[in-house]
């Protein structure tokens, strides 16, 4: 059976089909998803507790590479193949090189589950694939976009007018999912599972429960979001259902060159195979206004996160473990 917290995503979903009047208000959607980062930093902060070394740092080099080559690969193929205009070609960049901290969480509940090994730092996995695919995404529009009509998909050039990015790198850096991540990280290593479990306990013991409130709320948004689709979005639902098969392999193969152990492996892959649904939609709907979100929320949120939990997740374990033989 799936994971009881899945099945929490799945009760959303169907009420969200069946149209009940069921919801999450906002105001405790926000708690959750606070309290969601910064269980997550307190986690990963404990684990790195006294375990600092030079091998770590060239493991999140190589996650930082990721964040690097997978938005240059998705650019082109979303443009050519899906179709799309360079401001939804940069914009679908940016939301699948970066990565969703719902699918994070869920795949760090399914290593739990299954007792597989998992470096505390797979917490800065987040961080590290986030940020750069984000820049890179809006480099990218800014490199081949050009002024042209709406709809058509113009030949890449180098055009445009430059975007104003003075203080994305601030926004990025200090919006409130990577200050909760990146401190949680911070006070979870210097204080260590021991000397703060009087606070971090209450955070670390309720995960699973919070995890489930937070998928609920996912699983209605996802029905929402799912209204949208057409017959015309037949080659975006193509790249959204499989894209994450493919995206996974490169975190498993980074995962099998720097030898992670079984759960770090199985979280890098579930990260690479997500997609951003919080933080890239709020930085390209401010530096990108041509790009239509709604296309890279139905893609992300609507279909590739659904297919992750429900699916994508178990699937990665067992690639790992014929990989690692």
């Amino acid at each position: 059976m799936p994971d009881i917290v899945v099945m929490f995503f799945v009760l959303g979903v169907v009420a969200g089909v069946v149209r009940s009047d069921l919801s999450i208000p906002k105001a405790a959607y926000d708690i959750l998803s606070l309290l969601l980062m910064l269980t997550i930093g307190l986690k990963g902060g404990m684990a790195l507790h006294g375990s600092l070394s030079l091998s770590l740092l060239i493991e999140l080099a190589g996650v930082t590479l990721l964040g690097i080559v997978i938005p240059l690969i998705i650019f082109p193929v979303v443009h050519y193949l899906v179709r799309l205009s360079i401001a939804d070609s940069a914009s679908l960049a940016a939301h699948y090189g970066s990565v969703s901290a719902g699918t994070f969480a869920v795949a760090l509940a399914y290593t739990e589950a299954h007792n597989l090994i998992t470096g505390g730092q797979v917490t800065l996995y987040l961080v590290l694939l986030e940020l750069p695919a984000i820049m890179l995404g809006l480099l990218l529009y800014r490199r081949f976009s050009r002024k042209d009509t709406p709809g058509t998909t113009p030949e890449l050039n180098q055009t445009s007018a430059p975007i104003k990015t003075s203080g994305l790198w601030h926004e990025t850096l200090t919006n409130r999912g990577v200050i909760l991540l990146v401190g949680g990280v911070l006070i979870g290593w210097l204080y260590g599972p021991d000397a703060g479990e009087s606070v971090t306990g209450l955070y670390t013991k309720a995960f699973h429960g919070i995890l489930a409130l937070f998928l609920l709320e996912m699983g209605l948004v996802a029905a929402e979001t799912l209204r949208s689709l057409r017959w015309g979005h037949s080659r975006l639902i193509i790249f959204a259902l499989t894209a994450p098969i493919v995206l996974s392999c490169f975190g498993l193969g980074m995962a099998y060159w720097l030898g992670l152990p079984a759960g770090s492996a199985v979280i890098l892959a579930s990260l690479t195979a997500s997609a951003s649904y919080i933080a890239a939609p709020v930085a390209i709907r401010a530096a990108i206004p041509e790009a239509n979100i709604g296309l890279a929320m139905l893609a992300s949120l609507g279909l590739t996160f659904p297919f992750n939990v429900l699916i994508g997740i178990p699937l990665y374990h067992h690639l790992w473990e014929w990989l690692a033989g």
